[in-house]
């Protein structure tokens, strides 16, 4: 990982719309190491994580309310999809079912941030229904002029050091990034231009 990587992901910043992320992790993190389950060799899990997520969310007001389902555009496997009032953003909620941990999930946002700024996430809050924790971001909302050529995906990303792995997954090894479901949904095409908005990202 390089050294500017990984002073993103452990920097503690404010509470600021600029680094909720940061500071979000570094609560769990904190929460991880003083909750005693770490000297017991005891799994630290993700039902831990949204009780600890939750307290911070009350103790911060970061309970998103609501959600207008009039602004719902669409959703996959981990996530629902709005679009904001003024049309420039979508927004996220985010179950993080394909992460290990919530930890992982924020790493994988700033990761993203880092990558791609152009796309980057905001973490607004957190949201809970009676079925799953939700974390709530927002991104710049791209639009689509054209299909969006996975050939010519794959030749930008190996020009910017990354080595297809299988499918729609690739990987960086002197960035120990692994990036993963790079499909013609996740990442658009605007005037030519490649816009990356969604993938699974994990640390090598």
């Amino acid at each position: 990982m390089t050294y500017e990587l990984r002073h993103i992901i452990t920097r503690i910043g404010e509470i600021t719309e600029g680094y909720l992320i940061q500071t979000v992790l570094f609560f769990l993190r904190e929460s991880k190491r003083t909750s005693g389950k770490v000297e017991k060799s005891e799994l630290f899990s993700k039902e831990d994580e949204i009780a600890y997520l939750s307290l911070y969310a009350h103790e911060n007001n970061l309970w998103y309310q609501s959600l207008d389902e009039n602004t719902y555009i669409g959703e996959g496997a981990e996530q629902k999809v709005y679009l904001s009032e003024d049309g420039k953003f979508v927004v996220k909620i985010n179950d993080t079912i394909f992460y290990a941990s919530w930890e992982d999930y924020f790493i994988g946002l700033l990761t993203h941030n880092f990558l791609f700024p152009t796309t980057a996430y905001q973490l607004l809050g957190f949201y809970k229904d009676e079925s799953a924790f939700y974390a709530v971001v927002k991104q710049p909302f791209i639009e689509s002029t054209e299909p969006t050529n996975l050939g010519l995906v794959r030749v930008f990303l190996e020009k910017n050091g990354f080595q297809h792995k299988k499918n729609n997954d690739y990987f960086n090894t002197e960035l120990g990034i692994i990036l993963e479901d790079l499909h013609d949904e996740n990442v658009l095409t605007n005037q030519g231009i490649f816009f990356f908005i969604d993938s699974a990202i994990y640390l090598m």
